[in-house]
């Protein structure tokens, strides 16, 4: 028997692309909102069915590693729950965390990659030439994007005096517990298991599952009293490390921080269209794109959260704690949205021919409307 997802009939029309007044292509999926009750405020398309939750889900691992002993505070926590794009600041955090439990590189099980930021390509190739090296394009597990998460499964290994050869087998005591802290958090028993892009486990919950246990994550106090507040030390360390080192969750410009610095709320995208964000006064939103693409993510999940109200009253709180503007989530969500382009203008510049736009389904929905 295979087991799936939500299919393109049980979708919703998140997002369209507008080329020359021309609807190009439909991204359609689900989604829900949470409010601070937990109750679900807006559903579109079957929120209640299983999505591989791919790096969404690195908040829990974070705290399940944690919980084991992992030492972990401020950059050092942010990058344990990060998807970094190997800046020169994130892998001399991933270092400093190896030095830290004396592990090596060599230690670390995810892929061997190219740095994605291309400062930091440039400027390690630039070292290696003037070394005289052959090999000028480094590629390392080092700078993977989940690096920073293997490491802290590592110093979990570690502190436990678990074996570190095998830390990503489910069965290992690591992924065991990530596994309770999963089951925990979300209050739901995930329908699947697989093996993410990594090679950690992966598992499949509701987008309510996804949205729930991050929204416990985020608000991290015991006002929502339930069985994850035993791990309520490690969530706020955690938040409070992302909240103050944003840049270590994606990197600078990027729009999982972009999202944390401007709003004060939490972002975490993942492989294959999922994303969640969740607000620290309770709220939280969680996205399935079905096609698995990213591009809309951003742009649904935050409409989605000012529809139901998210930024009302007290408002969000920006990076530096001071109160969001009424403006903010408008310019924010501009920020991490890309037009559409096509060729130059006169001056050789690239021209803007297009843009995103809210699907049917999401454009309906008028603020704070009720499921």
């Amino acid at each position: 028997m295979t087991f799936s997802t939500f299919t393109p009939a049980q979708a919703a029309e998140l997002a369209v692309v507008i080329r020359s007044g021309f609807v190009e292509s439909r991204h359609i999926g689900s989604a829900v909102v949470l409010d601070p009750d937990g109750a679900p405020v807006i559903r579109l398309g079957a929120p209640e069915v299983p999505v591989f939750t791919r790096s969404s889900l690195k908040p829990l691992q974070a705290i399940a590693a944690m919980s084991l002993g992992a030492q972990l505070t401020g950059p050092a926590a942010a990058l344990a729950t990060a998807s970094h794009k190997s800046e020169a600041g994130h892998v001399e955090v991933v270092s400093a965390m190896l030095d830290a439990a004396d592990l090596r590189v060599d230690d670390l099980q995810c892929p061997s990659v190219h740095p994605a930021d291309g400062a930091f390509r440039r400027e390690l190739q630039e070292r290696l030439r003037a070394a005289g090296e052959t090999e000028t394009d480094p590629r390392s597990p080092l700078y993977f994007n989940c690096s920073g998460k293997h490491t802290a499964f590592l110093m979990a290994a570690r502190a436990i005096g678990a074996d570190t050869e095998t830390y990503l087998s489910p069965d290992h005591p690591v992924q065991a517990r990530v596994a309770e802290v999963v089951d925990t958090f979300a209050s739901e028993t995930p329908a699947a298991v697989g093996v993410d892009g990594c090679g950690a486990p992966v598992f499949a919950l509701s987008l309510k599952g996804l949205a729930r246990a991050i929204g416990r994550v985020v608000r991290a106090d015991s006002a929502d009293a339930g069985e994850w507040t035993a791990y309520e030390d490690e969530a706020r360390t955690l938040m409070d490390a992302v909240f103050t080192d944003p840049w270590a969750v994606e990197g600078h410009g990027r729009p999982n921080t972009t999202v944390i610095e401007r709003l004060g709320i939490f972002a975490k995208g993942g492989a294959e269209g999922v994303i969640v964000m969740a607000t620290r006064s309770g709220y939280s939103v969680a996205v399935k794109c079905l096609d698995g693409s990213s591009r809309a993510t951003g742009l649904v999940a935050l409409t989605l959260l000012d529809r139901a109200g998210a930024f009302d009253g007290d408002r969000a709180f920006d990076g530096d704690g001071a109160a969001a503007s009424a403006e903010e989530p408008t310019a924010t969500i501009a920020a991490i949205t890309d037009p559409v382009t096509g060729g130059t203008d006169s001056e050789g510049r690239t021209s803007v021919v297009g843009r995103l736009a809210l699907g049917e389904d999401v454009a309906r929905i008028s603020t704070r409307e009720r499921d």
